[in-house]
């Protein structure tokens, strides 16, 4: 961002952080903030939920000459996921190469410790809306064209109005 002239155009707050982050996850773990934030597309939603990239350790090389040797992904997961990443690691190990663009990943070593999103609160019940709430709801998307759009504009709308006491 420096030397780079403001033109008054917006700026993703993601740009920025990635920016700020990359280089020191970099430095610290071997990651990039892509792979972090790409892990759920690379392994999948159901062991994205208790599984996370922790590191990638990469071989010392003694010389310059050395052959490259790819790096070991250590991966942080719950107990109950060790199983099944465990079964999809070549798999895995596919992915994410096919992600860096090259074979940088050789073999994942598994450390189980809990993962879970324990700072994400537990989402509130809904109550049931009211015939008038209903009713208001429905009027204010009637005129909305796109099935698709209405029904996700109406869902939105009543847990608004449902999570209000």
């Amino acid at each position: 961002m420096a030397g780079k002239r403001w033109t008054g155009n917006p700026v993703p707050v993601s740009d920025l952080a990635n920016a700020i982050l990359d280089p020191v996850l970099r430095k610290r773990t071997g990651i990039s903030v892509g792979l972090v934030q790409s892990w759920e597309e690379i392994v999948g939603p159901r062991l994205a939920h208790n599984t996370r990239p922790e590191k990638i350790q990469w071989p010392r090389r003694m010389h310059e000459e050395d052959p490259f040797e790819p790096a070991v992904l250590i991966v942080a997961c719950s107990g109950p996921a060790a199983l099944h990443l465990q079964h999809e690691t070549g798999e895995i190990i596919g992915r994410v190469n096919s992600y860096l663009g090259f074979n940088a990943i050789g073999r994942i070593r598994i450390v189980q410790k809990p993962v879970a999103n324990t700072g994400a609160k537990p989402r509130p019940r809904l109550r049931k809306l009211t015939d008038a709430e209903q009713g208001k709801l429905t009027g204010a998307v009637r005129f909305i064209e796109d099935e698709g759009l209405k029904a996700s504009l109406e869902k939105l709308g009543a847990s608004i109005l449902g999570s209000r006491k």
